[in-house]
């Protein structure tokens, strides 16, 4: 139903037409009367009506200035305009404010009602319009945050992307990017982690971080785009908050974090900011546990020393971290052509190959760790690549299998932790994938859900439902005879007794009236 106001200075017509019209066949509700243009704004501030019926020719404020005056203050307000044939004119003047329907007095309730009719279609499709054009910035926001994630991966990565890129996707994503000074901040977990910790760490620094502007989980990194405060990093309070996402991560999961920050730039230049940021993690030997490394700790030498290869040695930790090893072997043969065509110093290739083999030790368990640290020394006597490459691969096979064999019990009680949360709160409609990741610090729902479907089978959304199916049959089996908007209530269908049995009979192939049933005897 649209609420509806009458206006008109005749008291007759105005009481005549109250009694007469059957508003709610034509779709609306009079919810108060006016006798003036003055009054009635008064009434459609308090009243809040989608339709107004209005006279022209009143005192004080007529027909037409209310028009004019809603058409600034209640813009949404549609009007039926009263009018005698003298008027007619008048009314042509509201129809270029909008006004689409008039009526020539004198006027019947059928004309009225004809009228009302086509208006309550207009809302209505309007209506439809706004819930459709909702819908879809609704799902456009939940795509939002992997369309950011994956340009920034994409515009650090590939060179061809320009300012005219920026402008297109700082539009998009509603924020400036291509006259912004920057900063990037480059996280690392230290020691052996699961992908979930990163999500985590991602959640928690976008919630602290306030200047955030775009950030991603990039070769087994979290990588974070700020706007810069305009402070060197010595004096600026992003350290400060900086400090607080590491505390909190730290208290959440037991286990120290690294920081590269950038110095500041455009955003055109970030590529460059990110090298640096990789260039400060690979200076992480000279520091203690944790930190935060910015380009003023490295020497000089050290930034303009060799020439960039990107091995991107946390990919293929990443990669075996997942288990599939012949993900795993065509990166690296992918890894060492590449140090082949570059044809660098013996010692440059050298070093790149034990920065990749000291990333895959820390992946080892420690009851195995010295039997891959052991192998440093074996690196250092062989002279070829080739050879350099295979006791690489042979290593990266043995930790892949480890890691399966990991990864999958440690999925198994990531599983039975969700099995618990279901069995204390299936009761609650509100339960929830979304709800079920909250409980369990900041894990990704999406991630959460594979995990279930791939230790379960089923998808997380269908066991909840037969596990409230399944705990309702046993009531009622103990219970005997009890109301349907009962169950509904009592198992998580939020009191919709009509979805319920449509739920159990789908599950059972019985409604839960005929389950209730005795059976019959033979």
């Amino acid at each position: 139903m649209y609420k509806l106001l009458l206006v008109d200075d005749e008291r007759l017509i105005l009481e005549g037409i109250s009694q007469v019209v059957d508003w709610g066949r034509a779709g609306t509700e009079l919810v108060g009367t006016a006798w003036n243009g003055i009054e009635a704004l008064v009434k459609i501030e308090e009243l809040n009506p989608e339709i107004v019926i209005t006279d022209i020719s009143m005192p004080g404020l007529d027909g037409l200035g209310l028009v004019q005056k809603c058409s600034e203050r209640f813009p949404d307000v549609k009007f039926v305009m009263l009018t005698g044939y003298k008027d007619f004119d008048y009314a042509c003047i509201a129809m270029q404010n909008g006004v689409k329907h008039y009526l020539l007095k004198p006027c019947n309730e059928n004309q009225i009602h004809d009228a009302l009719v086509e208006l309550v279609a207009e809302l209505d499709e309007q209506k439809s319009r706004g819930e459709f054009v909702n819908s879809m910035k609704q799902r456009l926001q939940k795509v939002l945050p992997h369309v950011k994630e994956q340009f920034l991966k994409e515009w650090i990565s590939n060179k061809t992307y320009g300012s005219q890129d920026l402008e297109y996707y700082q539009e998009l994503f509603g924020i400036e990017l291509n006259d912004k000074t920057v900063r990037l901040l480059l996280f690392r977990l230290e020691g052996s982690y699961e992908y979930e910790q990163l999500f985590a760490l991602q959640n928690i620094a976008q919630d602290v971080l306030q200047e955030t502007l775009l950030s991603a989980t990039i070769g087994g990194h979290l990588l974070i785009l700020l706007e810069d405060e305009g402070n060197t990093v010595q004096n600026s309070p992003l350290l400060k908050r900086i400090a607080e996402v590491r505390e909190v991560f730290c208290k959440f999961y037991k286990m120290d974090v690294i920081i590269a920050i950038s110095d500041a730039d455009l955003m055109i230049h970030s590529r460059r900011l990110y090298r640096q940021t990789l260039q400060c993690l690979n200076h992480r030997f000279y520091l203690e546990a944790g930190g935060l490394i910015t380009g003023s700790d490295i020497p000089s030498d050290e930034l303009s020393g060799r020439n960039d290869i990107e091995l991107d040695e946390e990919h293929i930790c990443l990669l075996i971290k997942s288990g599939d090893q012949n993900t795993v072997e065509l990166e690296l043969e992918r890894l060492f052509n590449l140090l082949a065509d570059e044809r660098l110093d013996i010692n440059v290739t050298r070093s790149y190959v034990l920065q990749l083999y000291s990333a895959m030790i820390r992946l080892a368990v420690p009851d195995e760790r010295n039997s891959f640290t052991s192998g440093l020394a074996e690196l250092a006597e062989i002279r070829t690549l080739g050879g350099l490459k295979a006791y690489v691969k042979e290593a990266a096979v043995r930790l892949t299998a480890m890691y399966d064999r990991h990864f999958s019990s440690r999925q198994s009680l990531i599983v039975d932790k969700m099995f618990k949360i279901i069995a204390e709160d299936y009761k609650n409609a509100e339960l929830s994938l979304s709800s079920v990741a909250a409980e369990m610090l900041y894990m990704n729902p999406d991630y959460l859900g594979k995990i279930f479907k791939k230790i379960t089978g089923e998808k997380f959304s269908n066991y909840v439902t037969n596990y409230r199916i399944a705990k309702a049959s046993e009531h009622i089996l103990r219970s005997g005879d009890v109301r349907v908007f009962e169950l509904a209530e009592m198992f998580g269908f939020g009191g919709n007794a009509q979805y319920f049995s449509q739920v159990f009979k789908k599950v059972t192939g019985q409604t839960p009236t005929d389950f209730m049933k005795p059976p019959q005897a033979n």
